[in-house]
């Protein structure tokens, strides 16, 4: 009745926290209901590591799109500009072969200056001698392949080879000459060659020219994608704070009247004369179903704190002796264990510290204890075992039940959740258990990992940083 009361009340009960002027509730949890403001920063740890993942993830992609439009623009540019100095090779050429028959006459003839018309058939006659200015040169062939003159520039000697040919920074353009269109017959040949080195140092100028655009534009990408990140979770984050506050508060009011309904069946259990004995069966389920409603309502407390970052070792860890957590668990678990028929094995290492605090510890580790007592079949084994180096203590806890698939291993830490309705059989089980197990874990600097396999049963590895060896005398 209470709970259902809280949820329907739940509408009210925000409005009224975002009109307190209190900036902390009655457990000291720091509101996170902020008027929303242009500019505000996503403060959420969580959210955070979102807005890191998502801007990476999006500049990584424009990385890509910005790559492969370079390489276009670069490559479109190339066979442009290589197209143009073939272009300009063929009109030399031509230029070349309407003085073919002048050279075959007198070689001489390149050596003295033309006038722009030589004869009255309209084609310009070059200079060759101011070749050398353009890095080009033009050599004359007779019909036999034999060299008639040459001017220009000085280049290696290459393969005589019709049409176009490049190697290392040199082009070349082979043409035949004939007597006349009417007469195929070959009359020489003209091969023009040009440098290009200028054409490798404009190439050399767009790359970077690109090179430049894109960090800059990365740059102005990462800084848009980053605000434009923060404005999109913003919202998110907020509906996730008012949800978060309000299981905090919530579970933070149920405790009092789960005390009460406590300490009144208590005391009724106290006189068993005041108690009607058909009533002894009734107060029995309420006893239960109020340690059940007490341990869910401080799991999801401490959750709550999780998740908001009160949760702080800082101040309040201290080196704890961790195997001798370990060895008080499996002795309190060891009458369960005999009742299922279930064999506890211990391997574990004496005199292992971690910082952190004792009843967290006692937490995590019970909870993993409880559950593989729960999920493996009578006559089953569990063993826990205890790894060291110099930096971290992997403690792993593996039993032989029912396992879990490998597609589910993933979920096994989120709350609420149920892999199957073979796991969900557990009297009294919150469903929240392995995402305390998480919290701790992760509040204490370590990491935890789980492997399974289904009929084979499940091993749970738990890595803290380990503090050596305490001197305590």
């Amino acid at each position: 009745m209470i709970l259902s009361k809280l949820f329907t009340g739940l509408g009210i009960g925000l409005t009224k926290m975002n009109r307190k002027s209190k900036n902390k509730s009655r457990f000291g949890v720091r509101k996170f209901i902020l008027p929303w403001r242009w500019g505000d920063i996503l403060t959420n740890p969580q959210f955070r590591v979102t807005t890191w993942q998502l801007l990476l993830s999006y500049l990584m992609a424009m990385m890509v799109v910005m790559g492969l439009s370079s390489v276009v623009v670069y490559h479109f540019f190339a066979y442009s500009l290589s197209r143009q100095l073939d272009q300009q090779l063929l009109t030399l050429a031509d230029a070349a072969a309407h003085n073919l028959s002048a050279i075959q006459a007198d070689s001489k003839a390149v050596d003295r200056k033309m006038p722009p018309i030589l004869d009255d058939d309209g084609d310009l006659d070059i200079p060759w001698q101011d070749l050398r200015l353009y890095h080009q040169s033009v050599e004359w062939f007779d019909a036999q392949k034999q060299l008639l003159g040459k001017a220009g520039n000085e280049f290696p000697q290459t393969p005589f080879v019709i049409n176009y040919w490049q190697q290392n920074r040199l082009r070349r353009l082979t043409i035949p000459v004939y007597f006349s269109e009417k007469n195929p017959q070959i009359f020489g040949y003209v091969r023009v060659s040009t440098s290009t080195v200028e054409l490798q140092k404009e190439l050399e100028r767009l790359l970077l020219g690109l090179g430049v655009g894109n960090i800059l534009g990365m740059v102005l990408i990462s800084g848009t994608g980053w605000w434009l990140t923060n404005k999109a979770l913003q919202p998110i984050e907020q509906s996730f704070q008012q949800l978060q506050q309000f299981t905090a508060d919530a579970s933070h009011e149920l405790r009092s009247p789960l005390t009460a309904i406590k300490t009144t069946v208590e005391v009724l259990q106290n006189h068993p004369e005041r108690i009607h004995p058909t009533d002894v069966k009734k107060i029995a389920i309420i006893e239960g179903a109020t340690k059940q409603m007490t341990h869910l309502v401080e799991d999801l407390l401490l959750l709550a704190r999780s998740d908001s970052g009160l949760v702080s070792l800082t101040k309040t860890a201290i080196p704890i002796p961790v195997d001798e957590i370990l060895f008080d668990l499996i002795d309190s678990l060891q009458p369960q264990a005999e009742a299922k028929e279930i064999t506890l094995e211990a391997d574990l290492i004496d005199q292992v510290w971690v910082k952190g605090d004792a009843h967290q510890l006692q937490r995590l580790f019970g909870n993993l204890l409880e559950n593989a007592l729960q999920y493996t079949s009578n006559g089953g084994c569990i063993r826990v075992k205890m790894l060291k180096s110099d930096d971290f203590v992997v403690i792993e806890v593996a039993d032989t039940g029912i396992g879990i698939a490998s597609e589910y291993l993933s979920l096994v830490f989120n709350r609420f959740w149920r892999a199957e309705k073979a796991r969900s059989r557990r009297q009294g089980g919150s469903g929240l258990g392995l995402a305390i197990v998480q919290a701790i874990t992760h509040t204490h600097g370590g990491e935890i990992f789980v492997t399974s396999k289904v009929g084979v049963g499940s091993c749970f590895r738990v890595k803290l940083p380990n503090l050596g060896k305490i001197n305590t005398g």
